[in-house]
């Protein structure tokens, strides 16, 4: 999932700042929040992001995995070259574990499952994506839903993306029929109003650290 689509549009930064939530020499792990890019947009109002305000700190800092403008949650930034190069093959290696939480619209038929869907461009309607048979990329997500409001008839749902397609998960929760609440790209006006932001949230995100070879995990509880 990357905000790289996004980032064609004027989309102010938010004033909350990014927290750290792991440091050592060589990389750091930051909970970004909601409404801010992970690097800067093509617009040049969009300079303000994540990548830029680490690298008041910490010059070093390079992104090799993005999260959406509308996402909150955890960011690995390695402050090395090195590190850099060993976190991104264990991304292309598809070892990185990551899962997410989401609020959708609705209850969930199964209260867990594997959505298995291609998804690709919909070039009627940048910088949207879809589910496509023809050209889109092998695209899976594994979901459980943890519990059931029945009052506001919203389900909260754990979402692991095996593998990093752009809105992903935006896009299989559609194809389920439960879009995510504030979701102003996907889901309908009334569903998208339910939430003042995207109810998407990385919580947690577990890696082998390059030096050490130490297995590393980490949890940062959705702010909804």
């Amino acid at each position: 999932m990357t905000d790289s689509a996004e980032s064609l549009a004027i989309l102010p930064a938010t004033t909350e700042p990014y927290q750290i939530v792991y440091e050592d020499d060589v990389l750091l792990v930051v909970n970004k929040p909601a409404k801010l890019l992970t690097v800067p947009g093509r617009h040049p109002e969009n300079q303000d992001c994540l990548i830029t305000r680490v690298q008041r700190e910490f010059i070093s800092a390079q992104v090799v995995h993005r999260l959406d403008y509308d996402t909150s949650g955890l960011v690995l930034l390695p402050l090395t070259k090195r590190v850099l190069s060993d976190i991104s093959k264990q991304f292309q290696a598809r070892s990185v574990q990551k899962h997410y939480v989401a609020v959708v619209d609705g209850r969930l038929a199964q209260a867990k499952g594997v959505v298995d869907l291609p998804i690709g461009a919909d070039t009627e309607n940048r910088p949207l994506y879809k589910v496509c048979h023809i050209t889109g990329k092998p695209s899976v997500t594994r979901y459980h839903r943890l519990n059931f409001a029945s009052e506001t008839l919203q389900s909260r749902v754990q979402l692991e993306p095996v593998t990093g397609r752009s809105h992903q998960l935006r896009v299989h929760m559609l194809a389920l029929g439960h879009a995510i609440l504030g979701d102003t790209l996907y889901a309908t006006p009334d569903i998208a109003a339910k939430s003042p932001r995207l109810m998407l949230h990385a919580e947690y995100i577990r890696f082998t650290h390059p030096l050490t070879g130490d297995v590393l995990s980490f949890t940062t509880p959705a702010p909804f």
